[in-house]
């Protein structure tokens, strides 16, 4: 890193596409994790030091402690649409911005979404295993019999861009009946828009055949499908997350699954991951994917671009694309 360059430091914490550290390079002074090492805590904050901003991929927590040892970070911007790497509050006192990548993502994410729907509700992991290893002898009328989609009842918690995304595909084209819990109710025309129907969680829980979670991570939502939540719904019933990690009491779907108090389940996300809950690897029906829901090229692409777009906007133009916590933000002198 050049000692004389004047321009703003910035530190991209993982590996990213060329094209878009070239883009950062042309605004700032770039420190780029081009190894995609997995830094510890004690690293990312040396690296952080001396930064003005930071690429950020949703895992790196930036919390109180942190940024009190960071005096020249005024930005933060998340490649990922969530965001609870993010202590928004800390960093509003602080003075340091926190961006995501909303919106790019959301078709894409659908798209996955309803993809690991199918993939569980018709057991096609469980019926690949069985013959790849070799178990597949005859035919049977009832071999890996697995759920209807079409014309089925899907209930979303979670009625953000996404879920309505996947609300669209669902009833537009599956013939679905859509419910949905969400914090607010939406309004009448977007209602129609998604042909979906209002339930409390507990209803939607009970009558759903396929239950998706699409809500965004937080103290509140920690949890959401717990065993609980589990014991509500039918023993034929799926359930699908695309949200977050920690959604999910993963222990206690395990256990549901096991002892087929629900059908099947479908996750691409999970608490404490990259670590997976060893229970679920032993239980045949889920389906299991490392968060990729958003991974097409084009999409990480337009997700990294966005990240960009927020740290020049911010400290070359002086205004973010889409920023998270601008509200009371004193922002940080120059140091």
């Amino acid at each position: 890193m050049s000692t004389t360059d004047s321009r703003p430091r910035i530190l991209v914490t993982r590996a990213i596409f060329p094209e878009v550290a070239q883009r950062l390079s042309e605004h700032f002074d770039v420190e780029s994790n081009t190894a995609d090492d997995d830094w510890s805590r004690g690293e990312l904050l040396h690296r952080l030091q001396d930064k003005t901003g930071a690429l950020t991929f949703g895992l790196e927590r930036i919390d109180a402690d942190l940024l009190a040892r960071c005096p020249h970070l005024k930005i933060c911007a998340n490649m990922t649409v969530g965001y609870n790497n993010f202590d928004l509050d800390a960093m509003r006192v602080a003075g340091v911005l926190g961006t995501n990548a909303p919106d790019v993502l959301t078709e894409t994410t659908a798209d996955f979404g309803f993809a690991l729907l199918m993939a569980t509700a018709r057991r096609v992991t469980e019926s690949e295993h069985f013959l790849r290893a070799g178990k597949w002898t005859r035919w049977q009328y009832e071999m890996f019999s697995g759920a209807e989609v079409h014309g089925s009842r899907l209930g979303i918690i979670g009625m953000g861009r996404i879920g309505q995304a996947i609300a669209r595909r669902a009833a537009f084209g599956f013939g679905m009946q859509v419910v949905y819990h969400n914090r607010s109710r939406l309004d009448a025309t977007l209602e129609a828009d998604c042909r979906a129907s209002y339930l409390s969680k507990e209803e939607l829980l009970k009558t759903a055949d396929h239950v998706m979670l699409v809500v965004p991570y937080s103290k509140e939502s920690h949890h959401t499908i717990a065993a609980a939540e589990l014991a509500l719904m039918k023993s034929t019933a799926t359930l699908i997350n695309i949200a977050r990690g920690g959604i999910v009491d993963d222990g206690a779907l395990a256990a549901a699954l096991r002892e087929k108090r629900i059908a099947a389940a479908g996750l691409d996300v999970f608490e404490g991951e990259p670590r997976v809950h060893p229970d679920l690897l032993t239980v045949p029906n889920v389906v299991l994917t490392p968060h990729i829901a958003s991974a097409t090229p084009g999409t990480r692409r337009a997700m990294a671009m966005l990240a960009v777009d927020n740290l020049i906007g911010y400290l070359i133009d002086g205004r973010a694309v889409t920023p998270l916590n601008a509200d009371g933000l004193v922002a940080r002198a120059a140091a």
